[in-house]
């Protein structure tokens, strides 16, 4: 069954050994790991040239650097593309669009998007408002931005075969349509009826698609949506002998199809680029080819409010982390059908820990907002939005480290342990990291008590603090309410305090928890710019290396020209045995650690910071320091 993206990459482990394989064609093609014969693999494709590329490296760490190297990396996404997202098919009118962000505020749950669906549109044309359900588009807009709001509306492929409309007009007039072999343009049905359906394989066809956008973009929007964009029509599929310019160099539908999404994100990519004045859009996709990283991120389509859907989605996330793109996403509580309100509250904690977190529910399903289950579920979501927001500069600095080396946000445990058998069992093939220090251990919203794989290593409990040797399986309570999550010994995961939105006002310091019994030495790339602007090309960042070692923490002099916005750093100790007595130093003076209480060697965590009351082992008040935060190296000393 054809569905909305491939990537005809695949990364091969056997005989002690890893290599990857990117077949560059874009026919439909065939893939085949032993299902009729399992002695060995093989891969074709129906048209084309058996164009492909073998890398071999030491790990798959290299190889996704490889691969990223050949097809290209994301750039960075705006900041507030990382805050929770809100949609709906759909919220109309403006007014229900209001009141949904007025209730966020009041419920001081975080959010920094609402989408506008279909029904914002004047009969689903492109590029149009519908102006009784939306008469002033751009007030509506100016009072979400006053919200602290940002607007993404979703734009299909399909042009409206309609006299007078002026994007129809247009396409026609400048040829840019896809066309039959005789030269008529292909017709295909889709919402607003029979549609053209723009040709993005030629050059003109994206130049005016871009600066069409113009008509959102001027007004305030700042992220498009491209769905539809396989390209899907009712009934049918396009044929196969319709044409496309092809850079030129021409094509039929056979060729182009698989290449048809990626082209309207990177119209739409480049055109918002162009036309929003050194500000990042924030683009997505249901349709890609490789190298769609470069352009857009990608959310899995249409799924189901169940809980095989809500773990299927957990490993697409870490597969499409293995073809490049790291910024990815599942629509929390389910597209089709209606989520329970435990199947809900588990949705939104896993969701908290993908690249992007976005929930979204089809027509006519019951509300699906965050306070649209009950008091409990409300408290379950505010809780691990707000953990989300507080670990937004673990989460950017990570996607910084995509921008550079290919690495997903999500990633399998095949990736540091591609020889572990224990990685491909299926009682733990859902486990991912999320960055490099923090192990998720998604279960179904039935599951109170599951078993969780920890890799060689050691492990702290998220909650507990409680240590625990690699290399092992161990049962971790799975409430609704509590996410099993585990922290590489050895971590150093930068945080912050909880703000409604990304662009509110930081308060307090950028705090370092800092996770003892690593090895030798660990180490963390933190990285900070202004989240909204592309001035980082231009050297305006804020780049430093911490280094964490037995009695030591230190801090890397900063690169760029950027000044950090926290002006001190806290650090947080955790798995550290401190007394009262104790002092940390900074740069050679003594800082008195903040704690007034301590126990010696106790587990480290007080309180859930989940605000969740959990407390079995005894833990205490962590021992913290404080600090200006220095653009010259910081070296932090212990006893």
């Amino acid at each position: 069954m054809p569905l909305y993206a491939t990537f005809p990459f695949y990364i091969g482990i056997h005989g002690g050994l890893v290599y990857g394989i990117f077949m560059d064609n874009p026919h439909r093609s065939r893939f085949n790991f032993g299902a009729s014969n399992n002695r060995f693999s093989y891969f074709s494709a129906d048209g084309g040239t058996l164009n492909y590329y073998f890398i071999h490296d030491s790990g798959v760490r290299e190889i996704l650097a490889a691969y990223t190297h050949l097809t290209g990396r994301m750039s960075l996404p705006p900041l507030w593309s990382l805050g929770y997202q809100q949609c709906r098919y759909s919220y109309y009118p403006h007014q229900k669009v209001i009141n949904i962000a007025r209730i966020f505020r009041e419920k001081e749950i975080p959010a920094d998007v609402i989408y506008l669906d279909i029904h914002y549109m004047d009969r689903y044309k492109v590029f149009t408002w519908d102006e009784e359900r939306f008469p002033s588009p751009e007030k509506l807009i100016t009072a979400l931005r006053d919200e602290g709001f940002h607007v993404v509306v979703i734009v299909d492929p399909g042009i409206k075969i309609e006299p007078g409309y002026p994007y129809y007009e247009e396409g026609k007039e400048k040829d840019l349509f896809l066309k039959y072999p005789d030269g008529e343009p292909y017709s295909g049905q889709v919402w607003p009826g029979w549609c053209h359906f723009p040709d993005f394989t030629r050059p003109e066809t994206r130049d005016w698609w871009g600066s069409s956008l113009e008509t959102y973009l001027s007004i305030g929007v700042e992220g498009i949506w491209n769905d539809m964009n396989e390209p899907a029509t009712w009934g049918q599929q396009v044929p196969n002998l319709v044409e496309f310019d092809w850079e030129g160099h021409g094509a039929t539908h056979q060729k182009a199809r698989n290449v048809y999404g990626m082209q309207m994100a990177r119209s739409s990519y480049e055109g918002t680029r162009r036309l929003m004045k050194n500000r990042r859009p924030f683009i997505l996709t249901r349709s890609a080819y490789a190298g769609a990283q470069r352009y857009s991120a990608i959310w899995t389509g249409d799924n189901v409010a169940s809980d095989e859907h809500l773990m299927a989605g957990v490993l697409l996330l870490s597969n499409l982390g293995l073809t490049g793109m790291a910024f990815t996403a599942c629509d929390i509580s389910g597209f089709w059908g209606d989520s329970s309100p435990a199947l809900f509250a588990r949705w939104i904690t896993v969701g908290a820990f993908s690249p992007f977190m976005r929930t979204h529910s089809m027509v006519e399903s019951r509300d699906a907002e965050p306070w649209s289950y009950g008091e409990t579920v409300e408290e379950i979501s505010r809780n691990y939005i707000q953990f989300r927001y507080r670990l937004l500069p673990y989460l950017y600095s990570t996607f910084y480290e995509a921008t550079q080396n290919g690495m997903p946000v999500v990633r399998t445990l095949a990736i540091d342990h591609p020889h572990d058998p224990q990685v491909y069992d299926k009682r733990y093939q859902y486990q991912y990291l999320f960055g490099d220090s923090i192990l998720v251990a998604p279960a179904e919203s039935t599951k109170e008590i599951t078993k969780v794989y920890l890799p060689p290593g050691r492990w702290y409990d998220f909650y507990t603090g409680r240590l625990e040797e690699g290399g092992r399986e161990v049962y971790a309570e799975s409430p609704v309410a509590r996410l099993p999550l585990f922290v590489r010994a050895g971590a150093v995961i930068p945080m912050q305090t909880v703000r409604n939105h990304t662009e509110e006002q930081i308060t307090g310091p950028l705090q370092v928890h800092v996770y003892a019994g690593g090895d030798a030495s660990s180490s963390f790339l933190y990285y900070e710019d202004d989240g909204e602007t592309f001035d980082y090309e231009q050297g305006q960042f804020f780049r430093r290396r911490i280094r964490l070692t037995d009695h030591e923490l230190f801090f890397e002099a900063a690169e760029g020209d950027y000044f950090s916005a926290y002006e001190e750093i806290q650090l947080w100790f955790h798995g550290y045995c401190f007394h009262e007595k104790d002092r940390v130093t900074m740069n050679g003076e003594k800082t008195a650690l903040a704690s007034a209480t301590f126990r010696l060697c106790a587990p480290v965590f007080a309180a859930d910071p989940l605000g969740i009351p959990y407390d079995p082992y005894g833990a205490v008040e962590l021992p913290t320091a404080v600090f200006p935060n220095l653009r010259d190296s910081i070296r932090v000393t212990w006893d």
